[in-house]
């Protein structure tokens, strides 16, 4: 299974891109699926009123998601609620919650990447901003599912009605740890997608100065989450033949951009129709490439500088970062890492745990954080 993950910028061509793309993936033989996540049908208006063999349309529901998500847990919560008196919520008078859109979404994700009935699967996410929410969200969930409710505390289910006498309060019921473990199974396995080594985001953005700020800001947000991405769909791309009169100055602007591109992404330049691309004709001449090859791993390695400068050194890719734009904090077994308007929480590599933080350096597009052993915790050499 193969997952290329689509965004850009609002207003770049995304849609069309990932449907373009998903099109292209499935006339090279891969039984595709095309997963929309806009609130609207925006897919169909591209894609146009034909079929295509081997390509599947969806689109996520949240409402109905959130419906039968709010049914499953009321009837799970059933005898707390009866104990309240509460009366319970028809889920057809509730709309989605803050929240909701996004995890219909990544349940989405799970669901078409499990399923044995495709190849490919081309999910159009929407604008990078809330792209790169989204992708972080399920790491960011657990980990605060972890700090709520740890697993650990799961072991003292026998005592804890004892507990509770004894520290005169109502311990955690056992559908909440139930329902929390449930929760960190099924973003764990988002999790799992995202990490796979056949997944793979694919940039979009017009070439100019907007877009080329735009995919300077994904690509360190991408890096910093470690993801990889495939390519770089340069979109409305004017003709050189048209490089005379008031056009010459955006052409110029576009070859400009597009030359800078081409130093660190694999760029393919998707062709100005004059018209917004309607049916599969329009989308087979944008010529936007389906499954290519996969990327290099993202890797964040440590590597031994004790014998020459007494440190280990962490190298965290991060193209595109700005020295007056990082900032880290350690934070006993973690460290937080802000670049530009992005900031994860990242566990240490336990060699590190038991170092102290000697400084960083932001080097060719690389953060290397180093490490000084703590006597006191480092096994000593006789």
């Amino acid at each position: 299974m193969r997952t290329l993950l689509i965004t850009g910028p609002g207003g770049s061509g995304r849609t069309t891109t990932a449907a373009a793309t998903a099109l292209t993936a499935a006339r090279e033989g891969a039984r595709t699926l095309l997963l929309g996540t806009d609130r609207t049908d925006t897919l169909s208006p591209v894609l146009g009123a034909g079929t295509t063999p081997r390509l599947t349309v969806k689109r996520v529901d949240p409402d109905a998601d959130f419906r039968a998500d709010l049914a499953a847990l009321q009837d799970r919560a059933a005898s707390a609620l009866d104990l309240l008196g509460a009366s319970r919520l028809d889920p057809e008078e509730a709309g989605p919650l803050p929240g909701a859109e996004e995890l219909a979404v990544l349940r989405a994700l799970r669901d078409a990447t499990l399923s044995e009935s495709y190849d490919v699967v081309v999910v159009d996410l929407p604008p990078t901003p809330r792209a790169l929410s989204l992708l972080a969200l399920p790491e960011e969930l657990r980990r605060y599912l972890r700090r709520l409710l740890p697993p650990e505390r799961q072991a003292a289910r026998a005592l804890r009605p004892v507990l509770g006498r004894l520290a005169g309060v109502p311990m955690p019921a056992e559908w909440l740890y139930g329902t929390a473990a449930r929760l960190d199974r099924r973003l764990a396995a988002v999790e799992a997608v995202l990490a796979d080594r056949d997944t793979v985001v694919r940039l979009v953005a017009e070439p100019g100065p907007a877009g080329a700020d735009a995919v300077r800001t994904a690509a360190l947000g991408l890096a910093l989450r470690g993801l990889r991405t495939d390519a770089l769909i340069a979109t409305r791309v004017l003709p050189e033949s048209e490089a005379a009169g008031w056009l010459a100055g955006p052409v110029a602007q576009q070859r400009k951009t597009l030359d800078e591109w081409r130093e660190s992404y694999d760029v393919h330049p998707a062709a100005h129709l004059g018209r917004d691309p309607r049916g599969s004709d329009d989308l087979t001449a944008l010529a936007v490439p389906g499954v290519m090859t996969r990327p290099a791993a993202v890797d964040w390695p440590v590597t031994d500088h004790l014998a020459d400068d007494g440190v280990l050194v962490w190298h965290l890719p991060l193209p595109g970062a700005r020295r007056d734009e990082l900032d880290l904090i350690r934070r006993g077994d973690e460290i937080v890492v802000t670049a530009g308007p992005f900031r994860r929480i990242v566990p240490l590599p336990s060699a590190l745990r038991r170092c102290t933080v000697a400084g960083a350096a932001l080097r060719e597009d690389e953060l290397r954080i180093r490490f000084r052993p703590d006597p006191a915790l480092w096994p000593r050499t006789r």
